[in-house]
């Protein structure tokens, strides 16, 4: 951010708290830099997780969860399931939280991916322009060329886990 959201004048950078701040010289007011939040789904099917490769940068070609941003008027939740049924045609059913990721690595900011465990309970699997190849992979044959921004942690926390539990 480059001006003030209250009065408009340019923000001038200074140190507080430690640490490098955006500040308007007019009013005062500290622009503080925040997380994007997303959202995603593991949809599994006979053991295997559904992976979506993505249409369109950052991570163009590669391999992800059904995922998105949270919009401001929903909850990560209904942002999980709204996300799963655009790039799947898949409705879910969320059924448990797996766990929150943080990223650094996404050029459009860093944030965190708040992931559900869910439950296909309807419509059909398609291909979409956000998404293509839909697939369900076994834990041992996951494609290595898998999305950045939490995504990669998120697919190889389930990875480990499922052959953990296959070893057992």
């Amino acid at each position: 951010m480059r001006f003030c959201s209250d009065c408009g004048t340019q923000l001038s950078p200074r140190a507080l708290d430690g640490r490098p701040r955006s500040v308007c010289p007019s009013c005062g007011r500290i622009h503080y830099e925040q997380l994007k939040v997303g959202a995603g789904v593991l949809i599994e099917r006979d053991g295997c997780l559904l992976l979506l490769r993505r249409a369109h940068p950052p991570f163009a070609g590669r391999w992800n969860l059904p995922a998105g941003y949270v919009e401001a008027n929903e909850s990560p939740r209904q942002a999980a399931v709204r996300e799963a049924h655009e790039e799947t045609g898949i409705e879910v059913e969320i059924v448990g939280l797996a766990d929150v990721y943080y990223f650094a690595d996404d050029p459009r900011g860093n944030g965190i991916l708040i992931v559900y465990r869910g439950r296909a309970v309807g419509g059909a699997l398609a291909p979409t322009a956000e998404a293509r190849n839909p697939t369900y992979f076994p834990p041992s044959r996951l494609p290595s060329e898998l999305s950045g921004g939490g995504h990669d942690q998120a697919i190889l926390a389930w990875k480990s886990s499922h052959l953990n539990v296959k070893q057992s």
